[in-house]
């Protein structure tokens, strides 16, 4: 079994998306857990749609694998948070633009009430399992 090893059980509902039902990492792996990233820039502007939130978010996750030694590759889970079922949508082809050509995580969209800025639609948590040490 490589590292990662994807779960969709034959016995239970497909995916109502583009995600895996579980995923099992080897023992012995090196694990990140990405806190909540939200789609701002290093320059404090945000996007106004949820989409390029999204998009955002996930730049930001990409910078903290990349600190870590990490890649797209590695994610073994999303958590997502929108404010309004209305972002779903824009979350889900942003997410999915990500992982085209990856094999998808686990992952988790939940609606909320906000965030700590109300500018913010969008909130996307991430971990990650590698081999090897930390850089």
């Amino acid at each position: 079994m490589s590292l990662l090893h994807r779960l969709t059980p034959p016995d239970i509902r497909p995916p109502f998306a583009r995600y895996a039902h579980g995923v099992v990492v080897t023992a012995g792996a090196r694990l990140l857990f990405c806190s909540g990233q939200l789609g701002v820039a290093p320059d404090d502007s945000v996007p106004s749609d949820a989409e390029a939130q999204a998009e955002r978010c996930l730049q930001n996750i990409d910078a903290v694998l990349h600190a870590a030694g990490m890649q797209r590759a590695d994610v073994v889970r999303l958590n997502a948070y929108v404010t309004d079922r209305a972002h779903m949508a824009g979350y889900m082809r942003a997410r999915d633009r990500y992982f085209a050509a990856l094999p998808p995580p686990a992952s988790t969209l939940m609606i909320v009430a906000g965030f700590a800025r109300p500018e913010f639609v969008v909130e996307i948590e991430a971990i990650a399992a590698a081999e090897g040490a930390a850089p």
